[in-house]
């Protein structure tokens, strides 16, 4: 068995932040979403994964390699434009061969990890077994329409009148027969090969498609709300850990579960976790609050942040109540004459704002 990893979109929902990096590589608990998946991948027992690339290849192929550190074979796949996760398939098939294939989209997260559901679909042995989750607002997703016996009936891309709160999960399971479909089908008037047409062309010439029921939470990661909610939900689960006494003066505090990777210096201040603060990053006379993210290399000075995410080598000097924030990479933030009591803040990498 195989997976393929997608990781060719632009992530436009995210800019200015993905104009100049992947959003697969977002770091969440100060690791990058990608990672999350591939590892996930690895524990299910699957060693060969085929990674889709577009124009942020050489930055993914640079973090990633050649997958040995995560005990993978990892071949990349170039996609020359993003034209729909069926497209992704279609161009993967030297890679897949006649192989079952696990199909993971590398900005998504799920608590329960895949290897439950690689073991059902062997045992199984459907043509395709697809995961679902019940969302708020199905139009923004593949809807699936089920019968009793947890079988797809009928599938549908961003419906304008959805039939189904049953949105179709960003972990797809495949025999060979799904490139019978993504070669007889059409692209929508987006202009893209959907997928959701693709498992639907399946179940209109017999093929038996089975559904699972999420198990834990699965995250979307595509928006900056999504991106500070998968940081809280990992960040619940973390254990407090301090690379070193020495990184702590005697005028700092940590309370509660707080991770200070190697070289994080703490300087008259307080963490409150849950938090991690990356490796080589300096907190002086800061407040740090639960459910923040601070990634290597990252100075803050006389500031005080929560529930956000910070990019490495980002600056925040002088600030007080930021939150619910991503800050890119090699960001500066600074106070300037006078300033309103929050900001939220949304920036792209290589920017710097000064707040009023």
């Amino acid at each position: 068995m195989k997976a393929l990893v997608l990781a060719g979109g632009k992530g436009t929902r995210l800019r200015p932040i993905t104009h100049t990096s992947a959003k697969q590589l977002i770091p969440i608990a100060n690791k990058p979403i990608l990672f999350y998946g591939l590892e996930a991948i690895a524990r299910s027992g699957i060693k060969e994964v085929g990674i889709v690339v577009g124009d942020t290849a050489p930055e993914i192929q640079q973090v990633v390699g050649d997958g040995s550190q995560l005990g993978l074979k990892i071949t990349y796949i170039p996609q020359n434009a993003p034209l729909g996760l069926a497209h992704a398939v279609k161009i993967s098939k030297d890679f897949i061969g006649k192989d079952i294939f696990l199909m993971y989209l590398g900005d998504n997260l799920l608590k329960e990890g895949v290897s439950a559901l690689v073991e059902e679909f062997k045992a199984k042995k459907p043509n395709s077994q697809i995961l679902v989750a019940k969302v708020p607002n199905p139009q923004q997703f593949g809807v699936v329409e089920m019968d009793g016996n947890d079988r797809a009936v009928r599938l549908v891309e961003k419906p304008k009148q959805p039939k189904s709160d049953l949105a179709l999960v960003g972990v797809y399971l495949f025999d060979s027969n799904i490139f019978k479909a993504v070669n007889e089908i059409k692209p929508s008037a987006r202009g893209e090969l959907e997928i959701t047409d693709a498992i639907q062309w399946l179940l209109d010439h017999g093929f038996q498609v089975i559904c699972k029921r999420v198990g834990g939470w699965w995250k979307d990661t595509g928006r900056l709300e999504d991106l500070l909610e998968a940081n809280r939900l990992l960040l619940e689960n973390i254990e407090g850990r301090v690379a070193s006494e020495e990184q702590l003066d005697s005028r700092s505090k940590l309370e509660g579960r707080v991770i200070l990777e190697e070289g994080a210096q703490i300087l008259h201040s307080t963490i409150r976790g849950p938090a991690i603060i990356g490796k080589n990053t300096r907190v002086y006379r800061s407040y740090i609050g639960p459910y923040s993210s601070i990634y290597h290399d990252v100075s803050i000075e006389e500031s005080e942040i929560e529930h956000s995410i910070v990019l490495e080598y980002a600056r925040i000097k002088n600030v007080k109540s930021i939150s619910d924030s991503l800050i890119g990479q090699r960001v500066e933030v600074m106070k300037s004459a006078s300033a309103p009591a929050a900001y939220r803040l949304m920036l792209g990498d290589s920017s710097r704002v000064e707040i009023p």
